[in-house]
């Protein structure tokens, strides 16, 4: 693999040249940017895949629902629908991607939809007769052509973006300056054992003149089925198969099993096959099978409801929470719309 990735540093230069010069004319206005005239805040990331966007997302819509009539507008990764969809009671994951209709399930009473196009996605929600007070954009810091009020960029503790190469040599969207765009930036998937001055060395890798908040994932301490919880202790000593479709589960395996367990993994947003069902159902032998939330919902109804529980997981934020929110709810009700 660092082989291939050498042989790929040329293409990877010409990636980032292309990507800068893009860049570079959406700052200087030859390419438009669309502003909105409600808050609007982006979270995503510089890399490609697991940094924890909708745990963040999750956070995000527990600290402003009270307060606001929320928005979550997703591309809706690998969903076999086009165009804008508002999540219903009869979406399901297919319609509306995993992620999303994650959310939904989660947040029946917020507005959710999907839309790669994500102008008219905000145009559309603002047509909607509840108009939503706060829109939330999962996975848009790439999305130039919609200007959103703040920006929260994520990197991953053990994948910082200071530390890695523009695709196809590494896993960068864009250039590490992209990181400049972000009003505050959390490294994501820390341990909870994480010392002040890790969190300083950190920092300081990073380069960053923002605000850099540090977060870790809490695990539930119950899995959940469509019908009944059970506590993660007694599952963890029980004979299960746990699988999952997510671009870095070991926290997750490592979190539930126990050494007699069998493990099946798949790739991110994986669209389970009536022969991939088979080979979970053949695997687990009638034992539990234990799996993330983004995988439960593109599950559920496939296997037996009484063998499929899914265990949930919340962002925590380590150091500062208080000042994370206080930064967020200023920005939302201090927002002055300036439309361009």
């Amino acid at each position: 693999m660092i082989i291939l990735r050498k042989l790929l540093f040329p293409f990877a230069i010409l990636y980032g040249i292309i990507t800068s010069i893009r860049n570079f004319l959406y700052d200087k206005m030859f390419f438009k940017s669309y502003s909105f005239p409600i808050p609007i805040i982006a979270v995503g990331n510089l890399s490609v895949g697991g940094t924890g966007k909708t745990p963040q997302i999750e956070y995000l819509i527990r600290l402003l629902s009270d307060e606001y009539k929320v928005a979550v507008l997703s591309r809706g990764y690998k969903r076999k629908s086009e165009g804008f969809i508002l999540a219903t009671e009869n979406s399901n994951a297919e319609l509306l991607g995993d992620e999303p209709y994650q959310i939904y399930s989660k947040f029946p009473k917020i507005q959710v939809a999907v839309d790669a196009n994500r102008k008219n996605g905000i145009d559309q929600l603002l047509k909607l007769e509840q108009t939503p007070e706060v829109i939330l954009l999962d996975d848009a810091y790439q999305h130039r052509r919609v200007k959103a009020g703040f920006y929260i960029l994520l990197t991953a503790f053990e994948d910082l973006y200071s530390n890695d190469y523009m695709l196809p040599a590494g896993n960068l969207r864009e250039s590490k300056n992209g990181a400049k765009r972000a009003d505050l930036i959390i490294v994501t998937k820390c341990p909870n054992s994480i010392s002040q001055s890790e969190m300083n060395c950190i920092i300081n890798i990073l380069g960053a003149n923002q605000k850099v908040y540090f977060s870790t994932i809490s695990y539930d301490d119950f899995v959940y089925s469509e019908d009944i919880s059970l506590a993660v202790t007694d599952i963890r000593v029980k004979n299960k198969l746990i699988l999952a479709g997510i671009a870095k589960p070991d926290l997750f395996f490592k979190y539930v099993k126990q050494s007699t367990d069998q493990i099946l993994s798949f790739p991110d947003h994986h669209n389970f096959s009536n022969k991939d069902i088979e080979k979970i159902i053949n695997s687990a032998k009638n034992n539990l099978i234990i799996t993330t939330e983004k995988d439960f919902v593109r599950l559920k109804g496939k296997i037996p409801r009484e063998q499929l529980y899914y265990l949930p997981i919340k962002s925590s934020f380590i150091l500062h929470r208080t000042a994370f929110d206080t930064q967020i709810l200023d920005f939302t009700r201090n927002f002055q719309p300036s439309i361009i």
